[in-house]
């Protein structure tokens, strides 16, 4: 009887899992303008957590290295819903955003989902930089140098 209870609750298990799924999603750069450092890639999914200048609102985050102008990161298991994705090339390795002596420009690329330009007018936000990931995908984020 116990291996029945135990196989049936397995089953159950295995059905919502099937049911929700979860999703992979491969992010890629465009545009690094050299391979020094490395990438810092955060992966957002809760409106208002964008702008994240010091990466303390992410949902997951990972920092790869860069091979011959680019650099790829993959995050498995993700529930379906929306996100939002934050890049840094982070060329000196500090693990934060350097800005360009007395101005509030970066020093270093910065790239997010669904945009090809930033700048005052056109500030990065959860809203416009959300897409719905409801299947394993692949998306390419241009990186931007100010």
């Amino acid at each position: 009887m116990k291996h029945i209870i135990y196989l049936s609750v397995l089953f159950n298990v295995f059905l919502i899992n099937t049911k929700t799924g979860s999703y992979s999603l491969t992010i890629k750069t465009n545009g690094l303008e050299n391979s020094k450092g490395s990438v810092i890639f955060a992966l957002y999914n809760k409106e208002g957590s964008l702008p994240d200048q010091k990466f303390k609102k992410y949902y997951k985050k990972e920092t790869v290295g860069i091979i011959n102008k680019n650099a790829e990161v993959t995050f498995n298991n993700l529930p379906p819903g929306l996100y939002a994705v934050t890049l840094l090339h982070d060329e000196n390795k500090n693990k934060k955003l350097d800005r360009k002596f007395l101005t509030p420009l970066p020093k270093e690329g910065l790239g997010f989902s669904n945009y090809k330009d930033f700048g005052l007018s056109n500030r990065p936000n959860f809203k416009n930089a959300r897409f719905n990931l409801d299947k394993d995908s692949i998306i390419t984020i241009k990186v931007i140098y100010k």
